[in-house]
C-alpha cells in the first residue's frame, strides 16, 4: 500500500496533523471529522464533530487522554441509520476495536466512514493530563518527545500494557513510532480509500518499511509489564473471597457499565425493576443472614456484566477511570476477559469479518469439557 511523508513544521508533530486533518475538509476529500478537541483550554478534553477546517486546526486528536470511548459516539451517529456523507473518524486502536464489535452487534455502521488511525503510546486519566498540561504548555508535543524518548510517564494502567497500540483495519494510519516526529510522520495508506486521500493531497512517497523493529521493541516491553501485571493479579484474586475482597468498595453506581464501549444494551436487565424490592424482603434477608450490605448485589453486578462483555473487552480501561471508589475493575475484566477470548480463540476487534462466539455452533466446541 501507499505511503507518504507529512512533513513537520517547527518540530510541532500534532499541529502539523491538524493541518493534514483541516486540508480533508478543505478540500473536499471529507465532509465532516469525529475527533477529540480541547475545551476551556485546562486540559478538558471532549469529542467533537467538526466541518469547520479553521476549528480543526484547534483539535487535539494526539492528546494524551481518552475521556470517552470514539467507538461509542460512532455508534451513536450510526446505530439509527448510517451516515449519508463522507466522515473521517481518528481514533485509538482500542477504540477502533471496540467500533468493529460494535458493527458486528448492529450498534453501528461504517458506511460513508473513513477510519484513522494513528500509533499510541498511552494516555493519561482525565485528572492526570489535567495536571500535566499545567506544567506543558505544549503537552501533546512535550508527551510525544518524551515518550518516544522512552521516558518513564504515569500512564494508565490499562496503556502500560497494551499489545494493540498500533492500529490496523483502518483506512489511513498515522505513523508515530519509530520515525523521527521532528521531522515528519508517516502516512500509511491501508487501504484505496486511504491511497485516494494520499494522492489528492499530493504528498511526497516514503518508504513503509524500517518501523517495524521499533515497534517490536515497544511490544517487548508491553508483553514483559502485561506478564508481570497478570501474576500480580492472580496473586490478589482467588475465589469467591477474592472477588469480593476485590469489589468491597463498589457503591453500585454503575459508572463503569455507562464508561464501558461494549455495555450497549439500550436497557440494562441490571438496572430494571428486577432488583427493585420492597422493605419487607430486604428485611427478611437481613434477619436470614444477620446483615444486608446496601447497596445490595454489587457482586452480582460484576459477575453478570463480565459474563456479558467478557469476551468482547478490548482492555480499554474506561471502566476503571468511571469509578469514583478505585475499584480494580481494568484488572479483574482484562485478566478474565483475556481466559475468554483464548478459550474461544477470539480476539475482539480483530475482523469485521469474524463471527463473535456465541453467535453460530460448533458441534466439537468444548468438547474437552465433557471428557473431563
Amino acid at each position: 500500500m501507499k505511503s507518504a511523508w507529512l512533513e513537520v513544521e517547527d518540530g510541532r508533530t500534532a499541529k502539523s496533523v491538524n493541518l493534514f486533518l483541516s486540508r480533508l475538509l478543505q478540500e473536499g476529500l471529507l465532509q465532516g471529522l469525529l475527533l477529540n478537541v480541547e475545551l476551556s483550554g485546562q486540559g478538558n478534553v471532549a469529542p467533537a464533530l467538526v466541518t469547520d477546517p479553521e476549528i480543526c486546526r484547534q483539535a487535539c486528536p494526539l492528546a494524551p487522554v481518552m475521556p470517552v470511548s470514539l467507538a461509542m459516539v460512532v455508534s451513536r451517529l450510526t446505530r439509527l441509520r448510517p451516515s449519508e456523507e463522507k466522515l473521517g473518524v481518528v481514533l485509538r486502536s482500542c477504540e477502533l476495536r471496540a467500533l468493529v464489535e460494535l458493527v458486528k452487534l448492529k450498534q453501528a455502521s461504517l458506511q460513508n466512514l473513513v477510519l484513522i488511525g494513528f500509533d499510541c503510546y498511552g494516555t493519561f486519566s482525565p485528572e492526570g493530563y489535567r495536571e500535566f498540561c499545567k506544567t506543558s504548555p505544549e503537552p501533546a508535543k512535550v508527551f510525544l518527545r518524551r515518550a518516544a524518548a522512552g521516558e518513564s510517564l504515569d500512564l494508565r494502567e490499562a496503556c502500560q500494557i497494551c499489545q494493540h497500540f498500533s492500529p490496523s483495519g483502518v483506512d489511513l494510519i498515522f505513523g508515530l513510532i519509530g520515525v523521527d516526529l521532528t521531522r515528519h510522520v508517516l502516512l500509511q495508506a491501508e487501504t484505496p480509500e486511504g491511497e485516494k486521500i494520499l494522492e489528492a493531497l499530493r504528498l511526497p512517497e516514503a518508504p513503509s518499511e524500517g518501523r517495524e523493529e521499533v515497534l517490536s521493541l515497544v511490544r517487548v516491553k508491553k508483553d514483559e509489564n502485561r506478564a508481570a501485571f497478570l501474576e500480580r493479579f492472580q496473586e490478589e484474586c482467588s475465589g469467591v473471597d477474592g472477588l469480593t475482597r476485590l469489589f468491597s468498595a463498589c457503591n453500585n453506581c454503575h459508572n463503569c457499565r455507562v464508561a464501558c464501549p461494549m455495555c450497549y444494551c439500550r436497557e440494562c436487565f441490571l438496572e430494571s425493576s428486577t432488583f427493585e424490592w420492597r422493605a419487607s424482603e430486604y428485611l427478611a434477608q437481613a434477619r436470614r443472614k444477620g446483615a444486608l450490605r446496601l447497596p445490595a448485589d454489587t457482586l452480582l453486578f460484576h459477575l453478570t456484566r463480565l459474563s456479558h462483555i467478557g469476551l468482547f473487552c478490548v482492555g480499554c480501561g474506561l471502566c476503571q477511570d468511571a469509578c469514583p471508589n478505585e475499584v480494580p475493575l481494568f484488572s479483574t475484566f482484562y485478566s478474565v476477559g483475556l481466559k475468554m477470548q483464548e478459550l474461544f480463540g477470539y480476539l475482539p476487534g480483530r475482523s469485521i469479518e469474524e463471527e463473535p462466539p456465541l453467535t453460530f455452533f460448533k458441534e466439537d466446541e468444548l468438547s474437552w469439557v465433557a471428557q473431563e
